[in-house]
Formats: structure tokens, sequence, C-alpha cells
């Protein structure tokens, strides 16, 4: 008798399943009221964010999700769109209203499966506040083979947590 097997790489994804948007924003603020608020950073501003962060800020409109329970301001939530290395990555930063990542998570990935970071690796960002220690030299360990991926994240966590500084004081 001859059995036909499916091959094994039909039964596996191909790519990642990434949240929308919506869902990332629940994700990190479950049960929270959201309000999308538009922001047209000053050049003041912008220069602000982009020293704070140690990196440029890609221009100077930006919208913040805010996170609210019983009225008190829990958190915001920054989109960052970036080149990893020829191609976009779309992630949510989520920063507390003390200043700190509540999560980082990725929407979208245009470059090879291979090159995306794992969650696991992802979680270490949270927790972390805006310093020195916020550096793949330091706090945030290297990615294997994923160099650019890596950097590209610190960075955007980088944005997310100046944008909330400049934009809401650092805490609230």
């Amino acid at each position: 008798m001859i059995r036909v097997l499916a091959p094994l790489f039909l039964s596996l994804p191909l790519f990642a399943a990434f949240p929308t948007s919506q869902e990332a924003i629940a994700l990190a603020f479950p049960g929270a009221q959201i309000t999308r608020r538009e922001f047209f950073l000053s050049e003041g501003q912008t220069r602000q964010v982009s020293t704070l962060a140690g990196t440029s800020l890609a221009g100077a409109w930006v919208v913040g999700y805010e996170a609210r329970r019983e009225g008190k301001l829990v958190g915001v939530g920054f989109f960052d769109t970036h080149r990893v290395r020829t191609l976009n990555e779309t992630v949510l930063v989520a920063v507390s209203a003390e200043g700190r990542i509540l999560r980082v998570e990725v929407v979208t990935f245009k470059e090879p499966q291979e090159y995306l970071a794992k969650a696991q690796w992802i979680k270490q960002f949270e927790g972390k506040q805006l310093d020195a220690e916020l550096s793949q030299k330091k706090a945030i360990r290297p990615l294997s083979g994923a160099t650019l991926t890596a950097q590209a994240l610190t960075d955007a966590a980088r944005r997310g947590l100046a944008l909330q500084q400049v934009l809401y004081g650092g805490t609230r």
C-alpha cells in the first residue's frame, strides 16, 4: 500500500501573522478608551525628539493613540514606519504615562522573514525608559543574523519614548 502524505511545508505558515493596527493598540492597552490625536511638531520639537532619541524623526506630523482608563491617561502609542534593510517595517511603540515602554508590536514587516525579530527578543524592550541603557551595546541584546532589524527596533523604541516625553512631558 502506498501512502501519500501532504508535504510538511503545506502545513506551515509561509509568513508571520501580524496584528492589525487596531489589534496592536488593544493588546497594548487592554480595556482602555483610545483616542487618536494628531500633532504637527514645530522645528524645535522635531529637533528635541531627534536629539533625545539619538535618531532622526521621519517627519513633523505624528499621530498618538492616547489610552485612558476612567479618564486618566495611562499611556500613548505611536506607530513607527522605518526602513530595515531595503524594505519597511511598522511597529507600535506603546509607552506608559510614566515614560516606560509597555509593548513593542510589529504590525508589518516587508523584509524576508528570516530577518524578523522573535516576539521573545522584542519583549526585552518592556519596562525600558529613554536613557543611555536603551542601546544594543547595553540593555538590548544583539540579534544574531538580523543586526539591522535590531537597530531599527531599538531606534523606533527610542523615538516612541522621545515623542512621549516631548508631547506629554514624560509623566502625566
